[in-house]
């Protein structure tokens, strides 16, 4: 089975300069054309049949792009949703400086979810997915950049703590294949459906 793990595009988080994460903001009119572009590229070079997709406004506008273009059908699932960060959602880049130094146990501000909550929710989406889709050969994924992180690290069987780090672009994508001799990337974080933007 062949996986796409496929991200929104640009949401207006991203203008607003702030904190996204469980903060639910819309795609901007850039982010709209970027899902486009990507829509055109996927329905032309690997078309999924099945697509699982966050409820999030940023990713249920770039899932639905998709699946009109495609026309295959959708589930959303509350599983797929970015990492819930509590108080720091929304609020200004410039005010919070990313907590890069928590512990995996700890939540920002006492709210929210750990690192390792969200690890265990992605591993355990992820394995509801694939037992679900057994019967197709190529599905996608949209989601947030955290959750595709997470999902690569189920994938690549990656333990909790580690020093990994995966960078995923606006509509950036992935292309994961389970195979009889293991598990092969055939790309990762390819947005070149935005170059002629």
């Amino acid at each position: 089975m062949q996986i796409l793990l496929i991200r929104h595009g640009e949401s207006e988080a991203d203008m607003l300069h702030v904190h996204e994460g469980s903060a639910d903001y819309p795609l901007t009119m850039l982010g709209l054309r970027q899902a486009e572009m990507m829509a055109e590229r996927v329905a032309a070079e690997f078309p999924p049949q099945y697509i699982w997709a966050s409820p999030f406004k940023r990713v249920k506008k770039t899932a639905d792009i998709l699946a009109d273009k495609i026309g295959c059908p959708i589930s959303y699932m509350a599983e797929l949703r970015e990492h819930d960060n509590g108080k720091m959602a929304g609020m200004p880049l410039s005010e919070v400086e990313f907590p890069w130094g928590l512990l995996p146990h700890e939540k920002f501000g006492g709210t929210g979810e750990s690192a390792m909550e969200f690890r265990a929710r992605g591993e355990h989406i992820f394995s509801y997915i694939k037992q679900a889709s057994k019967e197709y050969q190529r599905i996608a994924i949209v989601t947030h950049g955290g959750m595709i992180s997470r999902i690569l690290e189920a994938f690549l069987q990656i333990p909790f703590v580690h020093n990994s780090f995966f960078k995923t672009n606006d509509t950036g994508i992935h292309l994961l294949e389970y195979t009889e001799r293991g598990r092969l990337v055939h790309f990762a974080n390819c947005s070149k459906h935005l170059e002629s933007s």
